[in-house]
């Protein structure tokens, strides 16, 4: 079992261990069938946090595959997971949060997400989700202290314990620093040994809250990104010296870096 290392975010209850390596399921998409598959092997080797969204449509099968494990005895309760979900754009508007992470939570069957993220500090007008999305279906720059108190209350109400951010930049985290009675507990970015957001790591360190990054591999396969980490050929290289593989550099790089890793 792999043996994955824990860092400290802000909860309801103080601070709450979340695991440095995840399981994202952006891309898993095609079958609900491939999700829970993958989440079962995923605990079975040693993982523990699981992030998926709204957007993804995987949080049933997300919350399948947790009943599954339960009753397997591969864990022996929820909260031995760590579980992200996320606002989408379409519902980034304060009174329309609650009732999103209601529908996050019924989809999952979980009574609790351990984090809720904005997904993008965007508003977005469409029927169906199309990526990349169409410039006419953006709409206005969101109220971002009209939804962040809609995440504050996310948390009050106990339907997460922590709440964050994704995709957002320094100024916007700024925004939200000058008037949170909860500040965000996490960024989730894109990042990795290519797009090394040193600057956003930065700021986010110096203001208790953690940067995590996702496609660490590159997204080669994915609605987006490409192949360039994998096929980088500095990596290769190094990894070639070390008896390596390209992805444990990788992956050994964003850890000395202090974050976690999707």
């Amino acid at each position: 079992m792999v043996s994955i290392p824990v860092t400290n975010i802000s909860s309801s209850n103080g601070r709450q261990p979340i695991p440095l390596i995840g399981l994202g399921t952006a891309t898993l998409t095609e079958s609900g069938d491939k999700v829970k598959a993958a989440v079962i092997e995923a605990i079975k080797v040693g993982y523990r946090h699981f992030d998926t969204a709204a957007a993804y449509g995987t949080e049933k099968s997300l919350g399948e595959a947790i009943k599954e494990a339960l009753k397997l005895g591969l864990i022996k309760s929820r909260a031995e997971l760590f579980i992200t979900t996320k606002l989408w754009c379409d519902s980034t508007e304060g009174h329309l949060v609650v009732p999103a992470i209601n529908k996050s939570l019924q989809n999952l069957g979980l009574e609790y997400v351990d984090l809720y993220l904005i997904h993008w500090p965007l508003k977005v007008n469409q029927d169906e989700l199309k990526l990349p999305i169409p410039l006419e279906c953006v709409a206005a720059a969101i109220n971002i202290r009209d939804v962040w108190e809609g995440m504050e209350k996310c948390q009050d109400l106990g339907f997460t314990k922590s709440i964050g951010v994704s995709n957002f930049s320094p100024p916007l985290i700024e925004e939200i620093l000058s008037f949170a009675k909860i500040p965000p507990a996490v960024n989730q970015v894109e990042m990795n040994p290519l797009w090394q957001q040193k600057k956003l790591n930065e700021f986010c360190k110096k203001n208790d809250i953690l940067l995590t990054g996702y496609s660490p591999l590159g997204a080669s396969g994915a609605r987006w990104g490409d192949n360039r980490v994998i096929e980088c050929d500095v990596l290769q290289d190094i990894a070639k010296s070390r008896e390596k593989t390209v992805a444990q550099v990788s992956l050994r790089w964003m850890y000395e870096q202090g974050v976690s890793n999707l």
